[in-house]
């Protein structure tokens, strides 16, 4: 039987993906994206020019983000 993804992973990163959903009793989908969110925001914890924190997020060094600020 053919596996047909969305996305490029091996077979090991499959288990792995799968492993680290169990986990946390996510689905692999959910787990992708909190992972995802997660990177993003330890790189970019102020948010981009396209992506800004929510109002009321909490940044780290900063006061709370109010609407229309950053």
């Amino acid at each position: 039987m053919k596996v047909v993804r969305s996305f490029t992973a091996s077979e090991q990163e499959i288990e792995m993906l799968a492993a680290v959903a169990q986990y946390h009793g996510f689905s692999k989908s959910s787990t992708i994206t909190n992972l995802l969110k997660k990177e993003f925001w330890r790189i970019f914890p102020g948010g981009t020019e396209a992506v800004q924190p929510q109002p009321g997020a909490r940044i780290a060094g900063q006061e709370s983000v109010e609407d229309g600020e950053s």
